[in-house]
């Protein structure tokens, strides 16, 4: 009956979607306790549901379960011994989809990184973080995606601790991790590491020590370990993530009520402030629910109405 009507609105359903689901949305409206007092699962071997516990508990009434019997990383490994062969947001749903199996719940939910240089500035590192939350029962897949500035990503040669102490303490060792390994002369493979999750200074010299040693170019190479478990930067960007994440899931769709209302894409084109032209930045954010097709348009969350000249193609060409 509520489908029915739905369809009568214009309003296109998600074929994944139980319809029993929309009619029960619709009938009741979303309410954000809908999850209150159940059981979510997470495969982790990082430590991240020490940091989903809480926004999860604080603002749905989840109880966060751990799967601690899934082996993430054949997933995909940060250090590269293991590629990821998906991309990170159908990575991260196979993740939640594993968890939630091994412990035979309903609920799942997963978190997902990728580091690299900026797209277009490739001098500065960016971190991008996927969450999705995963409802078996329903059909229902929420994601949530994060894009951070804050990062220490980064990765240096050397020969002793001395000669690269400036970087060392700026990827803020050795309260985040470092990994080390010889450096090659060619392209070196996945894997290799000497050690992952190094956080002692002396270690670290008797591990630089004896990459130099193993080097045919006489050098360590060094990358920062980007776990969660070795990374506190990171974990405040999961942590951000989460209570964005949970904020979607308790936002209701205005037109079929299903919960996870939220951004799914942006229109370019904000108007250069000198002469009007059309820029390459965000104008409008485009709302959507992962349910219907139900789609609306609003200004930029900081409400900029206009480009600095800078970034305009006709006064800065």
């Amino acid at each position: 009956m509520f489908t029915t009507e739905l369809c009568r609105r214009g309003v296109s359903i998600n074929p994944s979607f139980h319809p029993a689901s929309i009619n029960r949305y619709v009938r009741n409206g979303y309410a954000g306790n809908r999850y209150a007092g159940r059981l979510i699962a997470m495969a982790s071997l990082h430590g991240k549901e020490l940091i989903l516990a809480r926004p999860l508990k604080s603002g749905l009434g989840l109880t966060l379960r751990h799967a601690s019997s899934v082996d993430t990383n054949r997933f995909g490994s940060f250090d590269g011994e293991q590629p990821r062969h998906d991309d990170a947001p159908t990575t991260c749903q196979h993740k939640a989809m594993a968890a939630l199996e091994a412990l035979d719940l309903d609920l799942g939910i997963a978190s997902e990184g990728s580091f690299g240089p900026h797209p277009a500035v490739p001098m500065l590192p960016v971190g991008q973080e996927w969450l999705t939350f995963v409802d078996r029962r329903d059909g229902l897949v929420i994601r949530e995606q994060l894009i951070s500035h804050r990062t220490n990503y980064s990765s240096c040669r050397g020969s002793d601790p001395q000669a690269i102490a400036g970087w060392l303490r700026q990827v803020g060792f050795p309260r985040h991790g470092l990994m080390v390994r010889p450096l090659e002369a060619e392209p070196a493979g996945p894997g290799g590491w000497l050690a992952k999750g190094v956080h002692d200074p002396q270690q670290l010299a008797t591990l630089i020590a004896e990459a130099v040693r193993r080097s045919p170019l006489r050098q360590a190479w060094l990358e920062t370990d980007m776990r969660a478990h070795c990374n506190p930067t990171r974990r405040v960007a999961i942590r951000r993530l989460a209570f964005r994440l949970v904020r979607r899931v308790a936002s209701a769709c205005p037109s079929c009520g299903a919960p996870g209302w939220g951004v799914v894409g942006t229109i370019a084109g904000l108007p250069c402030s000198a002469c009007g032209l059309a820029t390459a930045l965000v104008r409008l954010e485009v709302m959507g629910c992962s349910v219907c097709r139900y789609r609306t348009e609003r200004p930029r969350r900081d409400r900029r109405a206009a480009a600095d000249p800078m970034h305009c193609p006709y006064c800065n060409p």
